[in-house]
């Protein structure tokens, strides 16, 4: 008795099928990410974290393991009181408002229809790049 081939696989003349592969499959795809979109800001313990793996290594230079490090500000984050918490809820807090203005002003250049993939390396504008420019060139004439 052959065996179950878990793939489901079923084979037709020569070509091998597989149940859900090709072109006319009916499962959706996700849009692709926009890499432009502002990053979600950390919670409390992910600022605590930041701060307590430099503590850490000082203190442990020859512990090179991640799990090391993220049980121990695990355990430290759950022996700290709520007072202890305080400056790094306080960072998140002020991380969340950042993120909350940034991605706001984000959708907002989606709903103008303005790709943000498609704006400028830097914020200057063209004026001030030209600018530079002039005073590139008055240099390179000085020094001949």
């Amino acid at each position: 008795m052959p065996k179950a081939n878990k793939t489901h696989s079923t084979v037709d003349g020569n070509r091998l099928k597989r149940k859900g592969a090709g072109a006319g499959s009916k499962r959706s795809r996700k849009p692709a990410k926009d890499p432009n979109k502002p990053k979600r800001p950390p919670s409390a313990f992910f600022v605590f974290m930041s701060e307590f793996r430099e503590q850490y290594k000082k203190e442990h230079p020859e512990n090179k393991s991640v799990t090391a490090v993220g049980k121990a500000g695990g355990n430290e984050w759950k022996a700290m009181s709520d007072a202890d918490k305080a400056p790094y809820i306080a960072k998140a807090e002020k991380k969340k408002a950042e993120y909350e203005k940034t991605i706001k002003a984000y959708n907002m250049r989606l709903a103008e229809g303005k790709n943000p993939s498609e704006q400028t390396e830097s914020d200057k504008s063209n004026s001030e790049v030209n600018d530079d420019d002039k005073d590139d060139e008055e240099e390179e004439e000085a020094d001949e």
